[in-house]
Formats: C-alpha cells, sequence, structure tokens
C-alpha cells in the first residue's frame, strides 16, 4: 500500500520546483555542523490488522536503538495513498527522523537493514525512506 503512496509522492515531486541543491552543501555557519538527515516512513496498517504501539515500540528498541544509540525522534501520524484501481486508504503512521554524522559510510547500510526487517515483520510492502541533510547544534 505505502508503495504507491511513495509513486505519488515522487509524482508530485517531480512536478513541483526544486531547491538548490547546493543548499545541501553549503558550510554552516554560526556553530553548527552539517549532519545527514533520515527519515523512515512507517505504515501501521497490515493483513489482517494494525501494527500495535507495543509492536512498534518492541521493533524500535530492538532493530533502531541498537543500531542509533545516540538518538532519534519518533513521531506519529495519519498517511494516506491512493491505490492502483483508485481507492483511497488512511491509516496510521510513524516518521522515524535519524541525523547521523554525514561521514558515516555504515549509515546507510544500518537503515536498509531496518527497513528490510519492517517489511518482512510486519507484512509491508514498502518503508518510505527520504534523506537529507541539516545544519545542527546541540
Amino acid at each position: 500500500m505505502l508503495a504507491c503512496a511513495c509513486a505519488l509522492l515522487l509524482a508530485a515531486c517531480a512536478a513541483a520546483p526544486q531547491p538548490d541543491a547546493s543548499a545541501d552543501t553549503a558550510p554552516c555557519s554560526g556553530g553548527r555542523q552539517r549532519m545527514a538527515r533520515i527519515e523512515l516512513y512507517f505504515g501501521l496498517s497490515r493483513p489482517g490488522g494494525t501494527v500495535s504501539e507495543q509492536e512498534f515500540r518492541g521493533f524500535v528498541d530492538a532493530q533502531v536503538t541498537t543500531r542509533f544509540p545516540d538518538g532519534l525522534t519518533l513521531l506519529s501520524g495519519s498517511g494516506q495513498f491512493r491505490d492502483a484501481s483508485g481507492v483511497l486508504h488512511v491509516e496510521g503512521a510513524k516518521l522515524l527522523i535519524l541525523l547521523v554524522a554525514s561521514n558515516d559510510a555504515q549509515a546507510g547500510a544500518k537503515v536498509d537493514a531496518i527497513r528490510d526487517e519492517y517489511r518482512r515483520r510486519f507484512e509491508q510492502q514498502s518503508v518510505l525512506r527520504a534523506d537529507g541533510s541539516a545544519c545542527v547544534s546541540f
């Protein structure tokens, strides 16, 4: 289901004005440092029901926190998409935001392992991933 949403999102982005790509590589000012920002969008509907809050929290503890122990942000929300037959689906969703060192060569593989495990464990077609960068200070 989320795969259709991803395709619609990509089509909408292609038609929208594109931001200046140099903004992601410009030096950060004010003592901030550039970090990679990775967002994962998890749908909570699955065949025969939904992923419970307890199941999702257990997944985060076992699969995300162990790979990214320095911290993360997790938001709850509602997502929607139109499937190939034109039916609109609305479901609960979780947005996971990770900020990692821009030079962390293993971050991508860790994120892909998280996505693969979520798809397998909760019978999902996809987990949307969006990458960018941000100037941050702590």
